[in-house]
């Protein structure tokens, strides 16, 4: 058996998603908000957090910790379950660019109503961005409180890996994929 063999088959290097974070972004606070907060709980089914603009953009009319947008992280099976009706809508097909150096990925939806959602005409459509954290067991050795330690470089999620991990558990397609990404 070859090293190679022996990585792929210990069960400490196989992928899995950590956590899932979607998010909807107003652009202004307001009714259209929490709006964009209810559609987030029946898709998630737990209360979403709002978040605040950075810095004043006046083209914009945002304002400095003004609510603009609305997110939730959701994990464990609901979070696989959420991910695969975003995914549905994008007919699995991600750009190579959709994926980071880290092994994370993300993309965007036009329209909630894709995902199954009821239209409903007091709420209107939302866009939303999906974004998947992925990692491996043993992970929580960089996060935890106590004896903290960090993630040797074998043990990191490559974008490689992670394109490799979309293709097999999704049987999706990965448009734009250069010679470094094979």
């Amino acid at each position: 058996m070859s090293v190679s063999e022996k990585k792929r088959k210990n069960p400490m290097r196989k992928l899995k998603i950590l956590k899932l974070v979607v998010n909807i972004c107003v652009g202004e606070s307001g009714d259209r908000l929490t709006r964009a907060a209810k559609v987030l709980e029946q898709l998630t089914d737990q209360t979403p957090v709002y978040s605040k603009a950075r810095y004043t953009v006046r083209t914009f009319g945002i304002r400095r910790n003004e609510k603009i947008a609305v997110h939730a992280t959701v994990r464990g099976a609901k979070a696989e379950e959420i991910l695969k009706k975003g995914l549905a809508v994008k007919e699995f097909e991600l750009k190579a660019a959709n994926f980071s150096k880290t092994g994370n990925f993300g993309f965007g939806i036009q329209e909630h109503i894709d995902l199954g959602i009821k239209y409903d005409p007091h709420i209107g459509i939302y866009g939303m961005d999906f974004y998947v954290v992925l990692g491996r067991a043993g992970y929580s050795v960089a996060t935890r409180r106590r004896c903290k330690s960090r993630i040797g470089p074998s043990h990191l999620v490559t974008k490689k890996e992670a394109m490799q991990w979309f293709e097999q558990t999704y049987e999706g397609v990965i448009l734009g994929k250069t010679a470094a990404d094979k």
